[in-house]
């Protein structure tokens, strides 16, 4: 079953017939290196599955392309042949966007290259890579980019919608540290852009998403983060203690950032048996920088809500890579039902909010999450990137994720019950993380004149809106 929030369809597009003539499908094979997958191939189930398990969708053709000539083929295949086109890197976008029924999806999983110049601090990816596997590589060297805070999220669509993680706060957002995109148009042609060539391309592909083309590398800046410190600080949730939270978050040194999930507590084994399934406030810290400094800052965060000591706390030195580990849960393939938006603060009545919803979860998967803003990422100016929500405080998003049920509605419910209740208290959304969720959400995620200008640089590189399955912006 694939229903969308609300219960309307997540592609919005019809199906389409697949491709029946093997003639044709044999000429695009001998256009590009790489594999074709079709409907009754091995692996075609696999092959059209994404992520987000909610979505269930049958492609024409699957093309896995190992380098740039391959993407170009397929782009003016999907062209030729009026078919819609999707975009896979690592196939995590809630809206299911990494694949299309009737449609060509492109699947750049086999392209994984990596070169690091550790003297120069840069490094060269190629878009079906992972975080965890791009952190693994870099860490060799000593050195990371901001990016990701799930190893198996592709560093692709991450860093085209703005890219969040865990040293956003220290060393700014992925986009941030984006030197320049290799890209594919919808002509086919194959160019870089960057603040030297193709400016104004440049600037809407560091947050403008999937809009103008297929990107096929990545260039980066790396900077020294080996060892960190980090782990999980648990609480039981209460108003009090979210309450302190927001108020320790406001004073943090840049050198920390966090992700704080609210949610009923699994049964991990660092928690007592009598927490399992209750409500707890789960704290991801991550503290670069001189580690006798992160006693002093995690302090604040050990004492929330008058108590005296967290449920647990797995804080200490570790690898940067290691600290993915404490989000592996988040890359099983599930069905999901998600919304996002921004806090300018958190208030009481939106603690209240989720504390509310998270009593009455409809799964043991569901849950709230909130990140602190500011630090670096808030210092960039807000015109400098397509990504421009750098004055907000917080980031919240509800997520209901849950095994195979003939019934999902009522999970879906949960997701749009949470964002009824909190909407009047948010202002814009993450693009990078929107579903199908209609066009005045995706404007939201952009203020106006910055929806203006991408819709402009639309208009150049893609007028007819071949690359329109993503959060949408159509041409001026």
């Amino acid at each position: 079953m694939e229903a969308g929030c609300g219960g309307r369809s997540l592609t919005g597009m019809p199906a389409h017939t697949p491709l029946q003539d093997q003639a044709t499908i044999r000429s695009l094979q001998e256009r590009l290196r790489g594999e074709v997958v079709q409907p009754g191939d091995d692996g075609y189930d696999q092959a059209r599955r994404v992520w987000n398990a909610l979505v269930d969708r049958h492609p024409a053709v699957i093309v896995r392309p190992h380098d740039v000539a391959g993407v170009a083929a397929a782009v003016e295949f999907a062209t030729a042949h009026e078919l819609p086109l999707a975009v896979r890197g690592g196939g995590h976008s809630p809206g299911g966007y990494g694949t299309v029924d009737g449609g060509l999806v492109v699947d750049l999983s086999a392209m994984r290259g990596l070169d690091v110049d550790p003297e120069r601090r840069v490094a060269r990816a190629e878009p079906g890579m992972t975080w965890g596997e791009y952190n693994a590589r870099s860490h060799e060297h000593g050195l990371a980019t901001p990016g990701g805070d799930v190893a198996a999220v592709g560093i692709a669509g991450s860093t085209l919608g703005g890219g969040m993680g865990w040293l956003m706060r220290k060393h700014g957002m992925t986009v941030d540290n984006l030197l320049a995109v290799d890209l594919v148009t919808a002509d086919g042609r194959a160019l870089t852009a960057s603040e030297a060539d193709e400016p104004g391309l440049f600037w809407a592909l560091q947050g403008g998403g999937g809009n103008f083309g297929i990107a096929t590398g990545f260039r980066y800046r790396l900077h020294p983060v080996g060892t960190v410190v980090g782990g999980a600080i648990v609480h039981p949730a209460t108003r009090a203690g979210l309450r302190d939270y927001a108020e320790a978050v406001a004073s943090a040194p840049d050198e920390l950032t966090s992700i704080t999930f609210v949610l009923r507590a699994p049964p991990l084994p660092f928690l007592p048996a009598e927490a399992h399934g209750t409500p707890v406030h789960l704290i991801l810290p991550c503290f670069v920088g001189d580690p006798d400094a992160a006693d002093q800052a995690l302090a604040p965060l050990r004492t929330l809500g008058g108590h005296r000591a967290p449920l647990a706390d797995t804080t200490g030195p570790l690898p940067y890579p290691r600290l993915y580990d404490l989000t592996a849960m988040a890359a099983a393939s599930r069905p999901h039902a998600i919304r996002n938006a921004y806090l300018r603060e958190l208030t009481d009545e939106t603690i209240d909010i989720v504390l509310d919803f998270v009593d009455r979860s409809t799964s043991p998967f569901g849950l709230v999450a909130l990140r602190e803003l500011g630090g670096a990422m808030a210092r960039v100016p807000v015109d400098a990137t397509a990504f421009a929500h750098r004055d907000k405080a917080f980031y919240i998003a509800a997520d209901n994720a849950w095994e195979d049920d003939p019934e999902p509605q009522r999970h879906i419910a949960w997701t749009e019950d949470f964002w009824r209740a909190v909407a009047p208290h948010t202002d814009g959304a993450y693009a990078g993380f929107l579903g199908d969720e209609g066009d005045d959400r995706v404007r939201s995620a952009y203020p106006p004149a910055t929806y203006t200008r991408l819709a402009v640089v639309k208009r150049a590189y893609d007028p007819d809106n071949l690359f329109r399955l993503n959060a949408n912006v159509p041409p001026a």
